[in-house]
This record gives C-alpha cells, sequence and structure tokens, in this order.
C-alpha cells in the first residue's frame, strides 16, 4: 500500500471531476473453485486498489460528491475469524490507514445508498464484471440484475479513466518492480528451452517465480511452440528442435502493479535463417514502435507506421508485393498481424479494460476501426507522459487463415499467396515490451531489459 495522502488525494480529484451525487465503488469477494471454503486466489478489484487500497474481501468504498465525505464499509473479524486467522485490524483501522474518517459495517450500505435514492440523489457505480456485485447492485439501487450494466455512470467510467491512465511516480517505481520479476521469468524460460522439455514443466516455473518474488502473474501465461495461436494457453507439448518457443508471460507484483512481455526463442538454442528473417522484421518493428511513441502522437498511427515496416520487410522476403502504403491502407498486412500494437498496463495488464475499450483506448479524437486486425488495437489515442503501454508486434502464419484469404481471393495484388504457402509450418513470432510515456519520449520499464536481440538470445540460451 501506498501513504495514506495518496488515496485522499486521488479521491479528492475524482470528486473534482464529478458533477453530484455519490460515488460507489465496490470490492471484489472470495470466489469459490470447488465447494464454499475452498477459494481462487483472492484478487481485488483494481478501481477499487486505486482509491481504498485494501486487497482483502468483503469492502466498500463511497464518494460524496457534494459534501465531501467518505465512507469505508466492511464488517469485523468475529473470534471463530481469529481463530483460523490470526488478529485482523479494525474496520476502523483499515480506514484510516487509506485516509477516510467515516467506517460502517458493510450492512449500512444498503442505509447509505437508500438514503441517497430517496433523496433523488444520482448513484455514480462502475460496470460490474463479477455477478455477486451485479446482484449487489440490483439490491442497493432496485435496477434488475441484467440492467446494472447498462446503468454503470459513464460520467464515472471517464473520471476514473482519467486519473489512472497517467501513472503517479510511486505507481511507475510499482511496475518496475513488476518489470523486474518479469525479467527472471523470461530468462528462466530461456535457459531451461530446450528439446525435450514439457512446454507445462517451463510454465509452471515462470508462475513459480512470479509467486516467489510477489503476488502472481499478470494474466495465464502463454507458453507454445505453436505461437501461431495468438492466445495459445495449451502447455501439453514437448519441446523439439528447429521449433520456435512464444512466451507471452507477466508477473503481478505484492502491491498488484503488472508486467507483460513476449520473448519467441528457438528450441535447440539457435536460429534458423528463415527464423532469423523473420525475428529480424518483428524487431524492427518493436524498436520502430519505441521511436515513435512519445507525447501527443496517437498510438493507431505508431501502429499504422509500424505495420508498414512489417510490410516492407515481407516484400523484402518475397511474401508481399506492391505498394507498401496501400497495402497497409487496406489491411493485406494483417495476415500476418490480425492484433494491435499494443495496450494500456497497470494495475491491470489489460488497464481499465472492464471500464469499456471505448473510454480506455479512444476517445472523441480517435475512433475504432472495422478494419481487420486493426479492430484489434486496443489503445489508439493521443498519448501522454505517464501512460504506460505495451509495444507488441508479431509475425505469425496462420494456416486456417491464409486459406481462407487464399481461397476468397483477398488482397492478391499485395500476397504472394505461393511464398507465403512455404512457410504455413513457421508458426509466430511476438516481441513484447513495457515503455513509460516521458516527456521527451519513452523508455522500458523494469532496470534490466529482457534479451530481445538473436544474439542476444542465442549467448543466454548456450550458457
Amino acid at each position: 500500500m501506498f501513504d495514506a495522502s495518496i488515496y485522499k488525494n486521488r479521491r479528492q480529484a475524482l470528486r473534482k471531476k464529478m458533477s453530484n451525487g455519490l460515488i460507489l465503488v465496490l470490492g471484489n469477494n472470495e470466489a469459490p473453485a470447488n465447494y464454499p471454503d475452498n477459494t481462487y486466489k483472492f484478487r481485488q478489484d483494481s478501481s477499487f486498489l486505486y482509491f481504498f487500497g485494501h486487497s482483502h474481501p468483503g469492502y466498500a468504498g463511497i464518494i460524496d460528491i457534494d459534501n465531501g465525505e467518505e465512507y469505508f464499509f466492511g464488517n469485523d473479524v468475529s473470534m471463530d475469524d481469529i481463530i483460523w486467522m490470526g488478529p485482523q485490524p479494525s474496520i476502523k483501522e483499515l480506514a484510516e490507514r487509506v485516509g477516510v474518517d467515516k467506517s460502517l459495517p458493510f450492512d449500512q450500505l444498503n442505509v447509505i445508498v437508500g438514503k441517497a435514492i430517496s433523496q433523488h440523489r444520482k448513484i455514480h457505480f462502475l460496470p460490474p464484471y463479477r455477478y455477486d456485485n451485479v446482484f449487489l447492485l440490483e439490491e442497493l439501487t432496485g435496477i434488475k440484475a441484467s440492467m446494472v450494466r447498462h446503468h454503470a455512470s459513464i460520467e464515472l467510467v471517464k473520471a476514473v479513466v482519467s486519473l489512472r491512465s497517467v501513472k503517479e511516480d510511486c505507481e511507475i517505481v510499482e511496475i518496475d518492480k513488476a518489470c523486474n520479476i518479469g525479467y527472471e521469468m523470461h530468462t528462466a524460460a530461456m535457459r531451461l528451452c530446450k528439446p525435450g522439455v514439457s512446454e507445462q514443466y517451463i510454465a509452471g516455473v515462470l508462475e513459480g517465480i512470479a509467486a516467489s518474488y510477489g503476488s502472481m502473474t499478470s494474466f495465464a501465461t502463454i507458453l507454445t511452440q505453436n505461437g501461431q495461436t495468438l492466445h495459445n494457453h495449451d502447455h501439453s507439448h514437448i519441446l523439439q528442435e528447429g521449433r520456435l518457443m512464444l512466451t507471452d508471460a507477466g508477473a503481478e507484483n505484492i502491491n498488484n502493479y503488472c508486467s507483460d512481455n513476449t520473448r519467441t526463442i528457438p528450441v535447440g538454442g539457435k536460429f534458423t535463417n528463415r527464423q532469423c528473417d523473420v525475428y529480424n522484421i518483428v524487431y524492427a518493428c518493436h524498436q520502430k514502435a519505441l521511436e515513435l511513441a512519445k507525447p501527443d502522437v496517437t498510438y493507431m498511427s505508431v501502429h499504422i507506421e509500424v505495420c508498414k515496416v512489417l510490410a516492407h520487410g515481407l516484400k523484402d522476403l518475397g511474401l508481399m508485393k506492391g505498394c507498401i502504403d496501400e497495402a497497409v491502407a487496406a489491411g493485406a498486412h494483417a495476415l500476418f498481424m490480425p492484433h494491435g500494437l499494443g495496450h494500456m498496463m497497470g494495475l491491470d495488464v489489460h488497464d481499465m479494460e472492464d471500464l469499456g475499450q471505448q473510454y480506455v483506448g479512444y476517445d472523441d479524437e480517435v475512433r475504432p476501426s472495422s478494419q481487420f486486425g486493426l479492430a484489434s488495437l486496443r489503445m489508439g489515442r493521443r498519448l501522454k507522459p505517464g501512460f504506460v503501454m505495451t509495444d507488441e508486434p508479431g509475425c505469425y502464419f496462420i494456416p486456417a487463415l491464409i486459406d481462407k484469404w487464399k481461397s476468397e481471393g483477398l488482397h492478391t495484388d499485395y500476397l504472394n499467396y505461393d511464398e507465403i504457402e512455404k512457410f504455413k509450418d513457421f508458426g509466430g513470432i511476438r516481441l513484447e515490451d513495457d515503455i513509460l510515456i516521458t516527456p521527451e519520449g519513452s523508455r522500458f520499464t523494469g532496470e534490466k531489459h529482457i534479451p530481445i536481440k538473436v544474439e542476444e538470445i542465442e549467448v543466454i540460451m548456450k550458457n
């Protein structure tokens, strides 16, 4: 946790961005895995963490916009709880740690919200993503559970996005710590990537590293020699000499800030010439994004310029042809990179995605595209100092997608299908780092940069 003043200042800043009424911020509860007392690892709601700090189940907070009062809701533990859990701080003490003067039992939440509704005051809440909170909001507000998400406050969403998008210095320190854990995870994967080793073993080691340094992995680890499947969570294969192993993994540190990195490395420790050719194209894309990402530049424009680097490289290999600018404008390159360049990162690995991507990654100036590939760009709006972004270009040879486009005769002016056919056994390459937008440009997060150049990777794998 941070100092109480951090949370007080955040709540004050939020209140100033809102018109009137009550802001209701719900924490998360325990979720049973297979019976009530055996729960999934608890993860607090990120906006609750941001404004009220505590990472335990069963809490809620209220910020009264009109009179400035703030409330922290939760139940003190019973003697039975103490027997199993040990002594716990009181709700009053927890509230004081985040600068809240008024603390109440959780059932008083209904009283405070009910009184505000009776006075015809606006109740602002964020879109719920857990069903227990959906039903709690139904109970508190009278809005049917099926309609609760439709009544979430867009005013509150936009206010929260505007605050959480720009990372404070204390948050950048935490993100750097998470990236330091990510460095340990990815370099371990490089050392373990040998023929005959199971994907599951390496994935398990990475999860253990994340848990030993912090809270957990920041998302389900992607570790596969079938990297052409973008989110491949299957770890059932044994690594084979000559294949590429794609590892997309990150850590969530003890204060719940995240990292997200991807490396693609050769099983056996040595890239083939063909793998090197494609890898260096993706590396050039990665470096181009770092070069272009700076304040007042839209991330959509960075994405498009990176796609041109990809297309130029593939044209040099004989896989694409024609005018590159026209090919990218038409979306022909998306056969090889059907996803966006990156997303925001912070307390969530896809930061604030629960609030709606149209508000997090876009605004009135930059709107989402409907074009295949570009439509998957999660973050397109203008960059500001303090934004933390992922830079994750890739090049994939997806046999089913190649067959579909070829059968439909798509983009034949720009795609050389005869040559592309020869790469259907290739797999995929993605390279990803987390970057902080600074007043001067951008920098990598974390104290050490995960090896990324061909020669760096081959050296660490050899040693």
